[in-house]
């Protein structure tokens, strides 16, 4: 027996090639391998300093004193930040923090609420 991947959308073992797709005979689903390979790579996972995957709205907790340039005061450990949203880039935390504004943080600096 041949090594044909399972179907991605209800797992069935019967897959089948044809020509550079593949095609599943339960549910008709067609995929090919690369398209398949890109899709995973699309998907963008930001992780908190514990492990726990974070998403658009959640809350964290700042786990260190983090120091503002500009502000004569630092955000506190402890502070809650509610709302987020997750961007691309080295700070990959889009915020509003009561007291300091808008701000940029790194998800290595929080955990999940």
């Amino acid at each position: 027996m041949s090594n044909l991947p399972n179907c991605p959308k209800c797992n069935s073992e019967y897959t089948y090639e044809d020509g550079s797709l593949f095609v599943c005979p339960e549910c008709a689903h067609e995929w090919n391998l690369e398209s398949e390979k890109e899709n995973n790579e699309d998907i963008k996972v930001v992780k908190d300093a514990n492990g726990n995957i974070l998403n658009d709205g959640d809350t964290v907790t700042v786990i260190k004193d983090l120091k503002v340039k500009g502000a004569s005061s630092s955000i506190k450990i402890g502070t809650k930040v509610k709302n987020i949203r997750l961007v691309d880039g080295d700070h990959n935390i889009d915020c509003k923090i009561d007291g300091f504004g808008a701000m940029e943080l790194k998800s290595e600096f929080v955990k999940k609420a």
